[in-house]
């Protein structure tokens, strides 16, 4: 996909990865800012956020500051020399905020998934030479993620980030919002030049995991980290849970290890190169397996037909899904792995019979 995107480099002074960005899910007050602000300066923060509109489930929840919290993001850009940054939700909210001079801005999840907020936002910024990161939708869409990225690019912003903050999943315990690493992954193959952050905040939904959560994004070769950071996390007004100390973030992002993209070293390119040639002829070989499997499918999808019996036979389709994924994780295969690899082959060997049923040749 041909869209053009500067380098974080262009824009962030003395950029390093990891890029870092911290600071309280919610503006509470002045003195919480700079308070917060004061104490990142510690720590490698580059950039310091702050959300004053917040888009809540329900009502009667603490919605933001608003407005005034622009003039404390003003106080610790002055006072701290910080870059600052807040989340905009339609054309009002960029007004107001280009009007305070904030440094740059991000596109929320819930509003992502909607095109007409997107584009109206992306209207507002029309000549406008602001960074504007977008994080992805709420729902593992890979086409709105990347929609939203075009329509900005489309008025001529160039200074595009990409922001990963996981994805809704009905009934997940671990995480807030699952990872599904995957989709970041191919963010990255289409358009390769976007940068992109991960915010392990709302992946976690709790501080007991945003370090994980950002040591494997680091290992993703992510090009930073934004993370909720409050001067007094247990009693923030929202998200109390995912937010950790200034002091924390510190240590954190002290322990992280950071590996190379790159490295010259001949020994390890052949040995590196021979491993994923061996990797090359087993695909090779499990391409192979997979087809000589639908094969048999097939033939069940015709003797099914003759015997006007209906494609999903349930009970066969629990005992695969029960005896594969223990024999699976006996060999060390994890289960959230073997489901979604099951349920892949058994898809699409319910769509080979389903074509059989209607007389559809799939050769």
């Amino acid at each position: 996909m041909d869209i053009k995107i500067n380098k974080l480099s262009s824009y962030i002074k003395g950029f390093k990865k990891p890029l870092i960005i911290a600071g309280p899910c919610s503006a509470e007050s002045n003195k919480q800012l700079l308070d917060t602000a004061y104490a990142l300066q510690k720590t490698k923060t580059s950039i310091f956020r702050a959300g004053i509109w917040k888009p809540r489930t329900r009502p009667n929840s603490f919605e933001g500051v608003g407005v005034k919290g622009l003039e404390w993001l003003n106080n610790v850009q002055k006072e701290t020399g910080l870059k600052v940054m807040t989340e905009v939700a339609n054309a009002k909210h960029v007004e107001q905020v280009l009007k305070s001079n904030i440094d740059m801005l991000w596109v929320g999840a819930r509003t992502t998934v909607n095109p007409f907020a997107v584009q109206e936002i992306a209207e507002s910024l029309r000549g406008v030479d602001i960074p504007v990161f977008i994080k992805n939708p709420i729902n593992p869409d890979m086409n709105l993620w990347l929609g939203a990225i075009e329509r900005f690019a489309n008025i001529g912003c160039e200074k595009l980030v990409a922001i990963h903050r996981g994805f809704f999943s009905y009934g997940s315990k671990k995480y807030r919002n699952m990872p599904q690493w995957q989709l970041p992954v191919e963010l990255k193959r289409i358009l390769p030049n976007i940068p992109i952050i991960c915010d392990p905040s709302h992946i976690a939904g709790s501080r007991d995991l945003i370090e994980s959560v950002s040591q494997k994004a680091i290992d993703l070769n992510f090009d930073g980290l934004m993370i909720e950071s409050h001067i007094d996390p247990d009693n923030a007004l929202s998200d109390k849970g995912q937010q950790i100390s200034p002091n924390e973030l510190g240590i954190l992002v002290a322990k992280l290890v950071i590996r190379h993209n790159t490295i010259s070293d001949k020994d390890f390119e052949l040995s590196l190169e021979e491993l994923r040639s061996q990797i090359d002829s087993l695909d090779n070989d499990l391409i192979a397996t997979l087809m000589n499997r639908m094969n048999i499918a097939e033939l069940i999808g015709k003797h099914k037909k003759e015997n006007d019996v209906t494609i999903l036979q349930p009970l066969r389709w629990e005992y695969i899904l029960e005896n594969r994924t223990f024999n699976g994780l006996k060999s060390g295969l994890s289960k959230d792995f073997m489901t979604l690899l099951l349920r892949a082959i058994h898809q699409e060997s319910i769509n080979i019979q389903t074509d059989i049923m209607n007389n559809k040749n799939r050769k």
